[in-house]
């Protein structure tokens, strides 16, 4: 399940990509926009900054802004920076891969197996969203239709 850490950054992250090109974006803004607590925000924030998806400018006219395109931040990125891994067992994660104490052979384990498959599963759509699919997304989401008869 994603966490509300996951969620707020996914949102935080979208709102920039939104933003993309207008300049920095203040947390306070984005917070209020996203309906984020602020102090959490900060802490999101920092982290996806510390892991390169973001830089920040102090002072007047200081903010954040995305450290790369839109269209090159994937969602599962964003998730294993937040949340840690998506495989549901560590001996078929990709990016924290540790063995299982319990199993004596991975390769005949049918547990790894469909959990392999789990794990495909789990990430072929975040790992192949970006944040400018999700900017899109929302705004074709935000569109009111008006039907007048």
């Amino acid at each position: 399940m994603l966490s509300s850490k996951a969620k707020y950054g996914l949102k935080a992250m979208v709102h920039l990509a939104r933003h993309e090109g207008l300049g920095p974006c203040l947390i306070a803004d984005v917070a209020e926009a996203e309906h984020i607590p602020k102090k959490f925000l900060d802490a999101i924030l920092l982290e996806m900054k510390n892991q390169g998806l973001l830089s920040s400018k102090k002072g007047k006219g200081g903010g954040y802004v995305l450290a790369r395109p839109a269209e090159r931040i994937m969602v599962g990125d964003i998730v294993r920076i937040l949340d840690g891994p998506l495989a549901p067992i560590p001996c078929v994660s990709r990016t924290a891969y540790r063995p299982c104490e319990d199993c004596p052979d991975e390769a005949a384990c049918t547990v790894r197996a469909v959990m392999q498959d789990v794990r495909d599963a789990i990430a072929a759509i975040p790992d192949n969203t970006s944040l400018a699919d999700m900017r899109v997304s929302k705004a074709r989401a935000e569109t009111v239709l008006m039907y007048d008869i």
